[in-house]
């Protein structure tokens, strides 16, 4: 499966922001998830200080991660793809 993700520095902060969410919606297994594919960013030779997953929940956009970072993207993202990673 491909997941494709934004890899945006904002403010001094290196962070991504994946497209993608857990099948099971569960927040443990989006905590998993999360990890999993900062890890593989990194892996890919990329700076990541912060994460987050962008997903549709009952029609509407929503992010999952490092908390400061899910108030920043409510306020100021628009998705954008700049890579992809597949697993």
């Amino acid at each position: 499966m491909r997941i494709k993700f934004a890899h945006i520095h904002e403010q001094g902060i290196d962070f991504v922001v994946f497209d993608a969410d857990a099948t099971s919606r569960l927040e443990s297994d989006r905590g998993k998830l999360l990890s999993d594919l900062m890890i593989r960013a990194r892996a890919s030779g990329l700076k990541v200080d912060k994460a987050a997953l962008a997903f549709m929940e009952n029609g509407r956009l929503t992010y999952y991660g490092t908390p400061d970072l899910v108030r920043f993207l409510a306020n100021n993202f628009l998705p954008r793809w700049t890579h992809h990673i597949d697993v």
